[in-house]
């Protein structure tokens, strides 16, 4: 049996969504035993599908644990190692694995770092790039494919699509949730995921925006409708503030969830509001449409499988990376009529 090592730990987001290589790379190798070598934080992402066989926690800001890793998966012998992040002690890990191939960042002998060649279409974009950064920020505006696209040409696969399984016990919580709140699937329910973390302020639409697009949304449907407000810990207060401005029609869906808890919360949703995040890779992987906003980043990078719809920022500063971008030309207006779209789908569908 053939081995495959995968190393992908960052973003959670990121994390999800190459797990679109997983069918490629099974119908490519069958029967290959894949290994999934990624952060603590992004275990449950992977762990529950069924094509990786084992899943390794790595957290590379202890370097003990870096080499502890290396010494036990050195005695293995891979057929490919697939290294996807470009943080120096995952390069380092993946050149001292013994593989008949490896594809993305390694680290030279004398301790640069690389990347193979025909993993150049990705990483030319970011800061392993030979081309300097003011050319990688370049490459990724003019760039108009999916990062899933990418990933299935350069490593030579079937183009894929992303997947979470989600076990059991959180299927029963969102079952237990949807009878709290006395969910009616005669009423639509719009999620709201419009924050972004702490990081990315650009990325978010500002509170009293999502306000106003849920008042946008819940005129035209004639108040037949329902908001589910979501958001991880960083978020607490901003989603209290749009609780209250939305009112009686919207339900707090927590900052404490679990992935798993979260995901559920998220296939709820007739339709997902979502910046680009892990809300919106969940949504995605479990089959519900979406309207997703960008500002700062690509939206060219994200595959949305006929499933939503993509509101761009018409800044000249579209795709920066800058964390204060313009995002003020995704308006309430543009989004609400988005929304009642993917409403519509969702209903015939």
């Amino acid at each position: 049996m053939s081995e495959i090592l995968v190393i992908k730990t960052a973003a959670l987001g990121d994390v999800l969504r190459t797990t679109s290589i997983l069918p490629g790379l099974m119908k490519r190798h069958a029967g290959a035993r894949i290994t999934w070598l990624t952060a603590p934080s992004a275990v449950d992402l992977v762990r529950t599908h069924p094509l990786v066989h084992e899943v390794i926690a790595l957290d590379t800001k202890q370097s003990a644990d870096v080499d502890v890793c290396r010494i036990k998966l050195a005695t293995r012998r891979y057929e490919r190692v697939i290294s996807l992040d470009d943080e120096a002690p995952l390069c380092r890990l993946a050149s001292a694995m013994n593989s008949q191939r490896l594809h993305g960042a390694f680290a030279k002998p004398d301790g640069t770092l690389a990347y193979t060649p025909d993993t150049a279409p990705w990483f030319e974009m970011g800061l392993l790039s030979v081309h300097g950064k003011k050319r990688a920020d370049e490459l990724k505006v003019e760039n108009q494919r999916s990062q899933p696209e990418i990933y299935a040409a350069m490593l030579g696969i079937d183009f894929g699509k992303p997947a979470l399984h989600l076990p059991a016990p959180s299927t029963e919580k969102a079952s237990a949730f949807a009878a709290k709140h006395a969910l009616d699937t005669s009423v639509p329910l719009v999620g709201l995921n419009t924050g972004a973390g702490g990081r990315w302020l650009s990325k978010q639409l500002p509170v009293e925006r999502t306000i106003a697009l849920a008042k946008l949304v819940e005129r035209a449907l004639e108040g037949r409708v329902r908001f589910l407000v979501l958001g991880g810990d960083a978020e607490g207060e901003r989603n209290d503030a749009i609780h209250r401005g939305i009112g009686a029609r919207a339900i707090d869906g927590g900052t404490k969830n679990s992935l798993f808890d979260f995901a559920v919360l998220v296939e709820l949703c007739d339709v997902l509001v979502t910046s680009d995040s892990l809300a919106l890779h969940m949504a995605i992987a479990r089959d519900v449409r979406c309207v997703a906003f960008f500002a700062p980043t690509s939206a060219a990078e994200i595959e949305l499988y006929e499933l939503g719809e993509k509101v761009v920022s018409t800044a000249s500063d579209y795709c920066s990376y800058k964390a204060d971008a313009d995002n003020s030309s995704i308006t309430p207006e543009r989004l609400r009529d988005a929304v009642l779209r993917q409403l519509a789908l969702a209903k015939t569908g």
